[in-house]
């Protein structure tokens, strides 16, 4: 194994990374993967971790393989992502689903037959991972699934029960694979009072903490959510605040596949959105009349608030006062964009923060791409450094699914995760799923207890405060 004492900065939060290069072309060494997951003589933790992340959009799964390592539970967390892609969703998948989430209407059989449906979704998705970029699949130790979110009912209203419903059968999952597989996150957030979302503190905490500046990590996919983390002199990550802001790439993919007849599902490199023009009253007009979007935080949202129906609405009201397609692509754009800068500028004095006092601001997800966004927050937020996580050593485009990761490996470990101060309930959660055996499920355990073991403290074992990102991840998907 390659020992801690190798290590050298990686040049973002003064933590260690050796720097040094994979064999150049598979982006996952042969000799770490061969040797991961197998029991240590002095109980230290070493095991491979398969994060997989289907997001609202359902435009692809996220695969994050990644190597976690520590010496002892106060020991800094180290971890290495050794290879990331993103498997497309069946369109026969896609489809059908998509359908049902507009008109909300189905039976009891048809969500079983999706739940295993999609099970098998996944687990064709680990093969297609493992065999497109050869790697052993019992050479992973633990598979993180998102699943697919169905509904999410973080913000209940009076007689409703807060809920989340992440499709896509774990059980089913482990028994294909073989492979110990830990789901449904959402649920077990709830259960201790939380709005279960974003779920994005764990690693963006650990990836930007920093001992002088406050940064804040932008993402941008279906949902545009945020997670803003003081330095260390402020707090660092014990005094995070994270929420939804309201629609990310959402409308925008459902404006163009509205003008497209289904042939296109987002607006490549913004080129629509470009060649309009804004209709600023329109924007006004909607995010001074969202309820969503008004709301204080902690709150989170999803397609149920910001769906297909909603943007059906805003693409009525543009082509009522004489927009073009494209002009209505560069609306719905800027509803995107200026509803980010208004969640900071309305919410983050709350919490003591002020925004014009971010130094770095780490973009991800898919609108981090569109540069009609990416303009406008420039030009909204000029005293920040504007950049990609990417410079994590962490693909922006694997965050999630590396999230996911980490969040089984949590799990697995029984131990709890970092929490938000503007969460709803302060309470830890120690077991952040539902966990389905494999077949390496006693040598699983006998690490996680010979690791345990070296904790002297009592309860659960400490959250994890500090992570090294042991070499950046360079090889990127085609």
């Amino acid at each position: 194994m390659t020992p801690s004492s190798t290590s050298c900065s990686n040049g973002l939060n003064g933590h260690a990374s050796n720097g040094a290069h994979t064999n150049g072309h598979s982006g996952c060494p042969t000799d770490a993967i061969k040797r991961v997951g197998r029991l240590r003589a002095d109980g230290s933790l070493d095991l491979t971790v398969l994060g997989m992340n289907s997001g609202t959009a359902m435009d692809g799964i996220d695969c994050a393989l990644v190597r976690y390592r520590q010496a002892s539970p106060t020991a800094p967390l180290h971890m290495e992502v050794l290879k990331y892609d993103e498997i497309p969703v069946p369109q026969r998948m896609k489809k059908p689903i998509l359908k049902m989430l507009r008109e909300t209407r189905t039976t009891p059989s048809a969500m079983s037959q999706l739940n295993v449906q999609l099970g098998h979704m996944f687990a064709d998705a680990v093969h297609e991972f493992c065999q497109k970029h050869h790697i052993a699949k019992d050479s992973i130790d633990l598979i993180g699934s998102h699943g697919q979110t169905i509904w999410l009912l973080s913000m209940p209203k009076e007689g409703e029960t807060r809920s989340a419903f992440c499709l896509g059968e774990g059980t089913i999952i482990s028994a294909v694979t073989g492979i110990t597989t830990v789901t449904d996150f959402r649920q077990a957030e709830q259960s201790v009072g939380r709005q279960g979302a974003p779920l994005v503190a764990l690693i963006d905490g650990l990836l930007l903490r920093h001992p002088t500046k406050m940064r804040l990590c932008q993402n941008i996919g279906g949902i545009a959510n945020l997670c803003l983390i003081p330095a260390d002199t402020d707090g660092g990550v014990d005094a995070m605040v994270d929420w939804d802001c309201g629609p990310g790439n959402m409308f925008i993919d459902a404006a163009m596949r509205h003008y497209t007849d289904g042939e296109q599902e987002y607006d490549r490199d913004g080129e629509w959105g470009a060649k309009g023009t804004v209709n600023q009253k329109i924007v006004d007009d909607f995010l001074a009349h969202n309820e969503y979007i008004n709301h204080p935080p902690p709150k989170t949202t999803g397609r149920e608030v910001f769906g297909d129906n909603e943007c059906q609405e805003i693409i009525e009201a543009c082509e009522a006062a004489g927009c073009s397609k494209y002009d209505t692509l560069a609306t719905v754009t800027r509803i995107t964009a200026q509803n980010i800068v208004r969640q900071y500028r309305t919410f983050l004095p709350r919490y003591g923060i002020d925004p014009d006092k971010i130094d770095e601001i780490f973009m991800c997800g898919g609108g981090a791409r569109n540069p009609n966004i990416m303009a406008y927050l420039e030009q909204a937020l000029p005293n920040a450094r504007i950049c990609k996580l990417d410079e994590t050593g962490v693909p922006a485009d694997a965050k999630e699914a590396v999230s996911f990761a980490q969040q089984a490996l949590e799990a697995l470990l029984g131990r709890a995760a970092l929490v938000p101060i503007n969460s709803d309930s302060l309470d830890p959660n120690c077991i952040s799923g539902k966990i389905a055996p494999g077949k390496k499920w006693r040598e699983l355990m006998a690490m996680c207890v010979a690791f345990g073991d070296s904790w002297e403290g009592d309860g659960p074992l400490p959250t994890v405060k500090e992570m090294v990102v042991d070499r950046p991840y360079t090889e990127w998907k085609p």
